[in-house]
């Protein structure tokens, strides 16, 4: 294995005193990267970018795999998550506040790790990889800036719902959520046959990530942390509303859509829905993983997410 450099980056953010965290790995015998080998990760609505992309298991972690086939591999944390700031109506109780961190924040907070990685390496663009809530994170953020995006990976993104969101839990809507971390093993493997679900979610892997999440939060107790509860907000007003928070017809560049046949959060009908919306890109293509959750990057078939996302960027 060739050696890896790793980094923590803490850079500013549009908002005073909130920082925004950027993990960065390659290969240290690599030292420079085209748009096409130059990656930014964007998480989804409750678990942070290292939960996601660089839990070491199996043959190593999500941005491990990535930055040893030659991709510089940056993956970005917005406020109230991970190691970037929690805005201020995240440190007393939730009712304080009303829901922290909305889709336009996190926009914004892309569109500035976006900025700050072309200006360090002198680039005119990058390709984005966004899952599930950071699938509209990214698809609206290109949308805007298309120039600025070499090409475009949705895995398992947001889309237009029948009036019903596993993420929403109903109720008032407070500054952020409190999420159970051991719970979530159970809904996690909901939908799997229970006789695939040991080999889904080899031994080990569950608790591998259980301590990588407990240790996002400072603020973690008994096992739980914080989730900021803005997208919970945008799903009623957007998603479960019938309406787009974004234009997939704005998008001009490559389109690479990614999904898993076990996946409860986002359907293969919502996935049939959102692909012809990608008219206006070059090429546009959809990849249907077996076996997989809406957790498949830290799964078994997560060499096939793999596979394809290189495939996709290495293409002309």
């Amino acid at each position: 294995m060739t050696n890896l450099l790793t980094e923590n980056l803490h850079i500013p953010s549009d908002t005073a005193d909130i920082a925004l965290h950027l993990r960065h790995k390659r290969r240290t015998d690599i030292q420079t990267f085209g748009p096409q080998r130059t990656i930014l990760l964007m998480h989804g609505a409750t678990l942070p970018s290292e939960s996601l992309f660089d839990v070491p298991v199996g043959d190593g972690s999500f941005m491990d795999i990535l930055a040893q086939n030659g991709f510089d591999v940056y993956a970005l944390n917005v406020r109230g998550f991970g190691g970037s700031t929690r805005p201020a109506g995240m440190e007393g109780a939730p009712e304080d506040a009303p829901p922290q961190v909305r889709t336009e924040t996190a926009v914004r907070d892309l569109g500035t790790a976006v900025d700050y990685i072309l200006t360090k390496h002198t680039l005119p663009r990058l390709c984005l990889i966004g899952m599930s809530w950071g699938g509209t994170v990214t698809g609206a953020y290109t949308a805007a800036h298309n120039d600025k995006v070499e090409k475009l990976t949705l895995i398992a993104p947001q889309w237009i719902n029948d009036g019903v969101s596993r993420l929403d839990p109903g109720g008032p809507v407070h500054a952020y959520r409190r999420f159970n971390v051991q719970a979530f093993r159970q809904r996690w493997l909901e939908g799997v046959p229970e006789h695939k679900r040991d080999w889904l979610l080899p031994a080990g892997w569950f608790e591998q990530w259980a301590t990588i999440i407990l240790a996002s939060d400072p603020a973690e107790h008994d096992g739980i942390i914080r989730a900021p509860a803005g997208v919970i907000q945008d799903v009623r007003e957007y998603w479960s509303a019938g309406k787009a928070f974004y234009d997939p017809e704005g998008i001009t560049v490559p389109v690479l859509l990614l999904h898993a046949e076990w996946d409860r959060d986002v359907t293969i009908t919502q996935m049939a829905n959102l692909f012809p919306r990608f008219q206006n890109a070059p090429y546009r293509r959809w990849t249907e993983i077996g076996e997989g959750t809406h957790m498949v990057v830290m799964e078994q078939n997560r060499w096939q997410i793999l596979e394809s996302i290189k495939a996709f960027l290495s293409a002309l």
